[in-house]
């Protein structure tokens, strides 16, 4: 019988490479926590009528990923491609918009059924922060220097750059859009096989290609900025003023526009040369007129959405993970007999003094070689060996595994206080 594989692009996070994991989803927790944005957490599955009304029927995502099916219900159900939609509906359903702003942050997992690759995966997880119920460039700004101080945190300041555009308002597109397909029409037959098609469809992902050809046919093609209204001129200046204000080192690209139809005004990507193909490894923008397009008040918003695999690569790529980070113990407990009691009694005591304490409580039996050696693999400082003996006389046998040190026979009531002498402060505390 053959084994059951895992579905292609759909990957385990095994345990040597889940400390990274969780490394990032630390700093990265303390961080939004610390501008003061509350998490918020939702469903892997949505009506999919939800991500039509919100992505766009003609973009890419809806016509070619998404994963969708119909339950036994006969609804149409879809695993979120992305989680800006989801955010707004759950918002909504729930009443957290109504004359109130919102700073809202979630991580997990999103679906998208696209060839996998070296940073693009069916199953990928972000990220992602929104704000609600700022009509100015400040919450712009907030997010934009929020993810700079990411970057230092995590030593990627000089590996991303940040690449800025505003794409006005949905007057100013539509304006920008039959000027763009009439100058294109003309030369529709250079067009890469995808730019053909959006030309009918969503033109200005034309701007997005990376086709050579369509980049150099876009040189003399009309720009975004000469059709921007302006409101939307006047907020991205606001924007680049205090991007600049703050130090925060950017780059105008005309070109920039984002894959889905929501955005408006500002839209932005933090990219890096270091990853290949998938440079984006942040990216967002405003999104004003979602809410109301899903049934809402008119309201605000602007978000971004970070891409856990493509972070956890680059720190890996330019080797920036800590050499701290590791699945080794601190204590190893060796139960040497029909000790199984005690050996639970004292593993729970230590734990309840020291609750940083990474301890292992050897379960299964076996002698005291074979456990020594399984100790030794855990990379644990210390093993505590409790047999029978030790049992008998509230003793237990200290031996340090790494340092060369003696092993030492001591009453259990002062192996608390030993402990705190022989490990590192930190856990000791």
């Amino acid at each position: 019988m053959s084994k059951i594989q895992s579905i292609r692009g759909m990957n385990d996070l095994l345990p040597g490479d889940a400390a990274v994991w969780q490394y990032l989803e630390g700093k990265v927790t303390q961080l939004f926590a610390s501008y003061g944005y509350q998490n918020i957490r939702f469903p892997v599955l949505e009506q999919t009528e939800l991500f039509k009304r919100s992505i766009g029927e003609v973009t890419d995502i809806v016509e070619k990923e998404m994963y969708t099916f119909a339950d036994r219900n006969g609804d149409s159900l879809t695993l979120r491609p992305e989680g800006t939609a989801v955010c707004v509906r759950a918002c909504e359903q729930h009443g957290l918009l109504y004359n109130q702003t919102q700073k809202l942050w979630y991580m997990g997992p999103m679906f998208r059924h696209e060839r996998p690759q070296k940073g693009r995966l069916r199953q990928f997880h972000q990220f992602g922060v929104e704000a609600f119920g700022f009509d100015g460039p400040d919450i712009d700004a907030e997010i934009l220097v929020l993810t700079a101080r990411l970057w230092q945190s995590l030593g990627l300041s000089d590996a991303v750059t940040l690449e800025l555009n505003s794409i006005g308002s949905l007057e100013s597109r539509a304006n920008y859009k039959q000027a763009l397909v009439e100058h294109l029409s003309g030369v529709q037959d250079q067009l890469d096989e995808d730019s053909q098609r959006r030309l009918g469809t969503n033109p200005l992902r034309i701007l997005d290609s990376k086709n050579r050809n369509t980049q150099a046919l876009l040189k003399d093609a009309p720009q975004l900025a000469d059709y921007l209204d302006e409101e939307s001129r006047s907020h991205f200046e606001g924007l680049c003023a205090l991007l600049d204000g703050m130090g925060i080192r950017y780059t105008v690209n005309p070109r920039l526009v984002r894959g889905l139809d929501y955005y408006n005004k500002t839209v932005f990507e933090w990219v890096t040369t270091h990853l290949g193909a998938q440079g984006t490894v942040c990216a967002g923008g405003r999104y004003d007129g979602l809410v109301a397009q899903l049934g809402g008040r008119s309201t605000s918003a602007v978000g971004f959405g970070m891409g856990v695999e493509r972070l956890v690569l680059l720190l890996q790529e330019l080797d920036l993970v800590p050499r701290g980070l590791d699945t080794s113990a601190d204590v190893y407990l060796v139960a040497a007999g029909d000790v199984q009691l005690p050996a639970l009694q004292l593993a729970e005591q230590i734990r309840s003094h020291y609750p940083q304490l990474r301890l292992i409580s050897h379960c299964g039996g076996g002698g005291i070689r074979s456990q020594m050696k399984k100790a030794d693999k855990t990379g644990a400082q210390l093993a505590l060996i409790l047999g029978e003996n030790e049992a008998s006389n509230q003793q237990v046998t200290v031996k340090p595994l790494r340092g060369g040190a003696e092993q030492e026979t001591i009453a259990q009531s002062d192996l608390l206080e030993r402990l705190g002498a022989l490990l590192n402060k930190e856990i000791a505390e």
